[in-house]
């Protein structure tokens, strides 16, 4: 492992301070919302509780959760614990399945936010030497402005590319001598492909050294392919615009887990279908509270994101806890015939099968009453559709792999390389038709 420098040195506290740190500002978040938000009032006085009542960490479990449905509930600002001449910024989601989910920050939520992004890109190897480019889309999306704000906090130059324009985000990333790249994996491999059909050799003719990835999740075989396709070191973080943006975790040069900014955030594990917090090194759902927050505090956020928590010391020296790799959402799992089934898993198994490319789609829908699956997943030689025999021992392979490790029976459909959707934001990965008349 490289020299893996540390920004602040409240990422290598003892365990200890991180708990007196937290409790002493959960208390002040509780009573903030308590006083200032009228939704939590009466959510916590229906509860029995009152700013007071907690005493102990363990006491954050009395607290109700909050899920996304409450942001939607109180749009545009029911949420927020200060008046509008006190938010400096705002974003929002997509808002694509119905009212966007609406969050702002304060003067001083905006310099926390650059602190936990400086975080961040300096755990993933960005120094002042570096030149980022910011391959998110620029708007209401938290990613590419929080990035951007916290690579200029350690002195790193930025691009302020967006995504979208590829090609010339290939030119540029070579005029300028890019180090850096920052973006959903999905987008990174796609601008790969494009590089080299330019006649760009991404390892030979690029300057790239770092490649933080996020937005979407990822697995291992991704991150394999994104490391030999840009001859990159890449590194996973992690964010949520309803609790922050990016700046919750990310990966340091060791590759343990996510490192958790446990003097911002406490993080749960909780069994997704009783609430109970699980113990550390159990996989469950992701609950955070964020504990620094001025505009719009948050308590007990429910993620749906499915991982685990980890406490030992990781070999960087950082002390904070750290998150493993997410292995889906609590509400993307799909259950096939009584089998739960996350698409992470099937990625796994596609990018790991020789001849394949990373790209690929699912389709689940019902036959009678029965559930059904379709992958289409890419060829990389498109002269495997000309011999049967290859193509059917392909196909024969995956199913099989499917099947062994998961449990389930597919049909696999292989297309022709670059035949399927591109993304240059978050991925749309599986069309579930079961739901449609």
């Amino acid at each position: 492992m490289s020299e893996c420098k540390i920004w602040s040195e409240n990422e290598i506290l003892k365990r200890e301070q991180y708990r007196e740190i937290q409790l002493s500002r959960l208390q002040e978040t509780v009573t903030r919302a308590y006083e200032h938000v009228p939704y939590y009032k009466e959510k916590l006085k229906k509860a029995g509780l009152e700013p007071g009542d907690i005493k102990t960490l363990e006491d954050i479990e009395k607290i109700p959760f909050t899920v996304k449905d409450d942001f939607r509930a109180n749009y545009p600002f029911g949420l927020f614990a200060v008046p509008k001449n006190q938010v400096v910024r705002y974003h929002a989601s997509s808002g694509t399945t119905g009212k966007p989910t609406v969050v702002g920050y304060t003067k001083n939520d905006m310099d926390t936010w650059r602190e936990l992004i400086a975080r961040i890109v300096t755990m993933a190897g960005v120094t002042n030497q570096d030149t980022a480019q910011v391959s998110f889309g620029y708007g209401l999306f938290t990613g590419a402005f929080g990035l951007h704000q916290g690579l200029e906090t350690v002195g790193a130059g930025v691009i302020p590319m967006s995504s979208g324009n590829t090609q010339k985000q290939i030119m540029i990333m070579k005029d300028f001598g890019t180090t850096t790249l920052i973006s959903t994996p999905s987008y990174a491999l796609h601008m790969a492909e494009v590089a080299r059909e330019m006649g760009i050799d991404p390892k030979k003719d690029l300057s790239l050294k770092w490649g933080l990835f996020g937005g979407e999740g990822s697995t291992e075989a991704m991150r394999r392919q994104l490391n030999e396709n840009w001859g990159l070191f890449a590194t996973e973080n992690y964010g949520m615009s309803e609790l922050m943006g990016p700046g919750i975790s990310g990966e340091c040069l060791a590759l343990k887990g996510m490192h958790i900014a446990e003097d911002h955030f406490i993080p749960e594990i909780i069994d997704p279908a009783t609430g109970k917090i699980l113990p550390p090194g159990e996989v469950g759902e992701l609950v955070i509270t964020p504990i620094t927050k001025e505009a719009l505090p948050v308590l007990r956020y429910r993620t749906k994101d499915i991982t685990s928590l980890h406490y030992e010391t990781c070999e960087c020296g950082r002390t904070s806890v750290r998150m493993s790799k997410i292995q889906g959402r609590s509400d993307d799992m799909l259950i096939l015939g009584g089998v739960n089934v996350f698409p992470s898993q099937i990625e796994e198994i596609l990018i790991n099968s020789e001849g394949i490319g990373p790209h690929y789609q699912i389709r689940v829908y019902k036959k009678g009453y029965l559930d059904k699956i379709e992958v289409d997943v890419e060829l990389i030689d498109a002269n495997v559709l000309d011999s049967f025999q290859q193509l059917e021992n392909l196909t024969n392979t995956i199913k099989g792999r499917l099947r062994t490790v998961l449990g389930i029976d597919a049909k696999v459909i292989l297309v022709e390389p670059r035949s399927l959707a591109r993304f240059e934001g978050k991925a749309k990965r599986v069309i579930d038709l079961r739901e449609e008349k």
